[in-house]
């Protein structure tokens, strides 16, 4: 269902390999918040308990299939960046 990036698979996953991709996968389909970037592209923000409660934020084309990038948003406060 879900596709990645060659920049995802190759550097995203080499830099933060504490990253699970089911996390990538699961805060697209399971959102507590999205919004949309000028260049089309999506973001979206998930609650991960198993990595202390902090917000994983994911980034996908325009497809909102293609996972793209993705980080713990330090800044996110659940609703409120």
């Amino acid at each position: 269902m879900f596709k990645y990036t060659k920049y995802f698979e190759e550097d995203i996953l080499a830099k933060r390999p504490y990253i699970k991709k089911e996390w990538c996968e699961e805060a697209v389909k399971e959102r507590e918040y999205m919004e949309k970037q000028p260049d089309g592209r999506c973001r979206f923000w998930k609650e991960i308990p198993e990595f202390d409660c902090k917000f994983l934020r994911v980034i996908t084309l325009e497809d909102q299939k293609t996972i793209h990038n993705a980080f713990f948003d330090r800044n996110f406060k659940g609703g409120k960046k």
